[in-house]
C-alpha cells in the first residue's frame, strides 16, 4: 500500500527531528543538517511510491554519515547478508572478465551454511534474478529464498530459509548462527569462533564463554579468537575481554546526545563491569543502567590464564561494532595480536524509533571512543599481522587467513 503525501510528511518531519535531538554528535561531523532536510524535502515528500521514499531518505541520511549506520525499516526491508544469511561477500574478478560476488565467511550454524554453501562460491542469482556487482547482495527477512550459486565452473540451486521468530523490526534485524564455538587446534592452540554477540545484555552468550573456556579450552596455552564476518551486537563480548585481561581493565566508554551537549567527565560515567550470570539479575541490572546510553565498561576480575600473552584475534573486513570494540581493546591493552586484514571503523551505539506507517528509524545515538581516547569510527583497525582471505585457495577447501593466524599464535 502507498503511502499519501501526508503520511510521507509526518515521516519526513519524524525523521528530522529525531535527528536533530537523538544523533549523537552535536556537530553532525560539521554538516548542516537543517539544510541537509530541507534540500531533500521536496523529494521525499513528492515520492512516487515507498520504494522511490525510501530511496530518497536513504540519500538525505547519506549526506550526513555516508549512510553507513542509518537504516529505514519496514516489514519488506532487504537486509544486509551478514545478518540475513549470516555470510559475508567479496567481489572477485572471475576468469579475468567479469566481476563476481563470492562467498568470503560462512559462519558456523548459520542460514548459508545449514543451506550446504561454502567459503568460494560464487552467487549468480536470488530467487532467478542475476545479480551485478554495483550493489552489495541484501536479502528479504522471514522468507524462503532461492538461491543460485556457481561452484567449480558448475550451477547448483540452494534454499534458504530466514522465517524466525525473532521480531521483524529491530536496531540489528538477524538471524542467529552459532554465536560463539571452541575447538582446540595445533601446538595447544585454542581456537574460539565468535560469530555474533547475541542479546544486548549477552548473559547467555557470556555464560556460553565461560563454559568453553571450563571445557573445549581448558588445555590452552595459546588462543586464537576468529572475528571474521563478526557483525557485533551486544555488551557479551565483555566476557572474553574479562579472560583476556588478568586484572579489572577500563575498555572505554560511550556518551549519546544528552551527555555530550552538557560536558561529561568519563571517570564519572556509571561502570559497567559485571555480566549477569542468570535472568533474575536482570531487574538489579537494570535499575542501575536503565536508559544510560553513557557508561563506561570495565573487564570483570576473572585473573591470569595460562594464554595470557600469546594469544591472537583475526579480523577482517566485515569485522564491526562489537567485534572491533574487543579487537582495539585487546591491541591498545597489547593482550593480544591482531591478524587478518583492516576493520571498517564502525562502532557507534545504534537505537531504533517508532515513527509511524510500518517504520522505524534506526541511527546512531552514542559515540563510543576508547579508554585511551581513541575513537575508530571511519578509521578501522589495523592488523600488526597481515593475511588477506584467497579466492583460489577457498575454491580447494583452504583458509589463507585462519593458517596464517595459527601460525602467527604458534610463534608468540
Amino acid at each position: 500500500m502507498n503511502l499519501t503525501v501526508n503520511q510521507r510528511k509526518q515521516l519526513f518531519d519524524k525523521i528530522v527531528t529525531l535527528v536533530q535531538t537523538k544523533y549523537y554528535d552535536p556537530s553532525f561531523g560539521g554538516r548542516d543538517w537543517n539544510a541537509i532536510a530541507t534540500a531533500n524535502r521536496a523529494q521525499i515528500v513528492d515520492a512516487p511510491d515507498r520504494a522511490a521514499f525510501e530511496a530518497a531518505v536513504a540519500q538525505m541520511l547519506g549526506q550526513l554519515t555516508n549512510g553507513g549506520h542509518f537504516g529505514l525499516l519496514s516489514p519488506t526491508t532487504k537486509i544486509t547478508a551478514r545478518n540475513s544469511i549470516n555470510a559475508s561477500f567479496r567481489r572477485v574478478l572471475i576468469g579475468n572478465s567479469t566481476e563476481k560476488w563470492v562467498f568470503q565467511d560462512v559462519l558456523p550454524g548459520g542460514v548459508a551454511e545449514r543451506a550446504a554453501i561454502r567459503p568460494g562460491d560464487i552467487l549468480i542469482a536470488i530467487n532467478g534474478n542475476e545479480l551485478d556487482t554495483t550493489s552489495a547482495p541484501a536479502f528479504p527477512m522471514n522468507a524462503k529464498i532461492a538461491v543460485t550459486i556457481d561452484r567449480a565452473g558448475t550451477h547448483h540451486d540452494f534454499q534458504v530459509d530466514l522465517t524466525t521468530k525473532k521480531p521483524k523490526y529491530r536496531s540489528n534485524p538477524y538471524s542467529e548462527p552459532a554465536s560463539v564455538t571452541a575447538k582446540m587446534g595445533p601446538s595447544n592452540i585454542g581456537i574460539m569462533t565468535v560469530s555474533l554477540f547475541p542479546g544486548l545484555i549477552g548473559i547467555d552468550f557470556a555464560n556460553r564463554v565461560s563454559q568453553l573456556f571450563r571445557t573445549a579450552l581448558a588445555g590452552a596455552q595459546r588462543l586464537l579468537i576468529d572475528l571474521r564476518g563478526n557483525p557485533g551486537g551486544g555488551i557479551g563480548g565483555l566476557r572474553i575481554m574479562s579472560y583476556l585481561a588478568p586484572m579489572p581493565t577500563p575498555v572505554g566508554f560511550s556518551v549519546d546526545r544528552k551527555t555530550a551537549d552538557r560536558g561529561y567527565r568519563k571517570e564519572t560515567l556509571p561502570r559497567l563491569n559485571r555480566i549477569p550470570h542468570s535472568k533474575w539479575e536482570i531487574p538489579i541490572f537494570a535499575l542501575k543502567f536503565l536508559n544510560k546510553k553513557s557508561v563506561v565498561l570495565e573487564t570483570e576480575r576473572l585473573g591470569r590464564q595460562p594464554f595470557h600473552g600469546r594469544v591472537g584475534i583475526l579480523v577482517n573486513e566485515h569485522s564491526t561494532s562489537a567485534a572491533e570494540m574487543l579487537a582495539q581493546f585487546a591491541q591498545e591493552n597489547r593482550l593480544a595480536t591482531i591478524i587478518g586484514t583492516k576493520t571498517p571503523g564502525r562502532l557507534v551505539s545504534r537505537s531504533a524509533f517508532k515513527i509511524g506507517h510500518d517504520y522505524r528509524l534506526v541511527m546512531p545515538i552514542a559515540a563510543y571512543e576508547s579508554w585511551n581516547g581513541v575513537r575508530i569510527e571511519g578509521k578501522g583497525i589495523e592488523p600488526e599481522v597481515h593475511a588477506d582471505w584467497s579466492f583460489d585457495a577457498a575454491l580447494n577447501g583452504e583458509d589463507t587467513q585462519l593458517n596464517k593466524a595459527i601460525e602467527t599464535v604458534r610463534s608468540l
